[in-house]
């Protein structure tokens, strides 16, 4: 079982480092989600935009910053489940005592210079970085708090792919934000790795500690079962595909040549998440899952030969066909 958190009074005082620390900096390598954003924006609006250097410096900031912030919160207002993990109770706000003006104001001070940043890359990018910042907000706050209702905590999080992406594209258009069916793509792909990401969890803690504890952890828990977030995994990776697909069929008919690494790629986290101690739970370290970042590597490959290289035969997709038989 998880030892019983001590009560604040006999909790050590946080420092200025332990404050640094619930900024998860590590956590820095998710905003490889604003790459396909850049790389998109330069592909399909390139012609129409002169990028200058400045919003590729605003949107990495508005980024770092409010992601941050967003942690903040997460791990002052979860300290009392945190409790419950068998790891996360050793996070910071659990194992020390730190104050709620003091964490309240890094959390201001942190998203006030995010949206700042934001706000001088122009203003789409002003507009991504204050629903960036709702987003933290929605989540961890009551009495909103997605986190805590089942397949809403999901998709809640996972909004954060597709507005990293809108950094992105921001930094090459400040005037225009990316097709309805790539954020789609992004938002349903993210869900599915958020789900993936509680079937380990659910499947992990339950095999250790019970299920009582997990819901003591989460209350979302309390609605999950193993079958039913199995289900909403291929739900959201069936989503993802068909915006994906939408969006490869109306701006380039070659990119639909990914949709069978795309298959692979959800299918390798899928497995992945099955096993104990998975990746899936901590996705700041799946750059060290070498056959996750080997299929990541021919789906780039992938993505850089169907850029370069215009497929005649693939333009009949694009239009009505039908099979004569005679």
């Amino acid at each position: 079982m998880v030892d019983a958190p001590l009560p604040p009074a006999m909790l050590k005082g946080a420092s200025l480092r332990d404050h640094i620390a619930i900024m998860r900096l590590d956590h820095a390598t998710k905003h490889v989600f604003i790459l396909p954003g850049i790389v998109l924006a330069a592909l399909l609006r390139g012609s129409a935009v002169h990028p200058r250097f400045w919003p590729f410096v605003a949107g990495g900031l508005a980024a770092v910053l409010i992601a941050s912030a967003n942690y903040v919160i997460n791990e002052w207002l979860d300290r009392d489940s945190d409790a419950h993990h068998p790891t996360k109770s050793t996070r910071t706000a659990v194992r020390l005592r730190m104050r709620a003006g003091a964490v309240w104001g890094q959390w201001a001070l942190l998203a006030g210079l995010g949206l700042i940043a934001g706000a001088s890359g122009g203003p789409v990018m002003g507009l991504v970085a204050a629903a960036f910042a709702a987003q933290g907000l929605v989540y961890n706050v009551p009495p909103l708090r997605s986190k805590d209702h089942a397949y809403l905590d999901v998709l809640s999080e996972s909004v954060n792919n597709p507005l990293r992406l809108m950094l992105g594209w921001a930094m090459v258009d400040p005037v225009t934000l990316p097709p309805a069916s790539l954020l789609l793509g992004a938002w349903f792909g993210g869900a599915f790795l958020m789900g993936a990401k509680r079937l380990s969890e659910y499947r992990e803690i339950v095999a250790s500690h019970g299920r009582d504890l997990l819901a003591r952890y989460r209350a979302s828990f309390a609605r999950y079962n193993e079958i039913s977030l199995t289900a909403s995994c291929f739900v959201h990776a069936l989503l993802s595909a068909m915006a994906l697909a939408i969006f490869f069929i109306k701006y380039r008919v070659e990119y639909i040549l990914l949709l069978p690494a795309v298959a692979v790629l959800f299918g390798k986290y899928l497995a992945m998440s099955m096993h104990p101690a998975s990746a899936a739970q901590k996705p700041e370290t799946l750059f060290a899952e070498r056959g996750l970042m080997a299929i990541v590597a021919v789906t780039g490959m992938l993505f850089a030969f169907c850029t370069l290289l215009d497929i005649p035969a693939l333009a009949p997709l694009t239009a009505q066909t039908f099979i004569a038989l005679q």
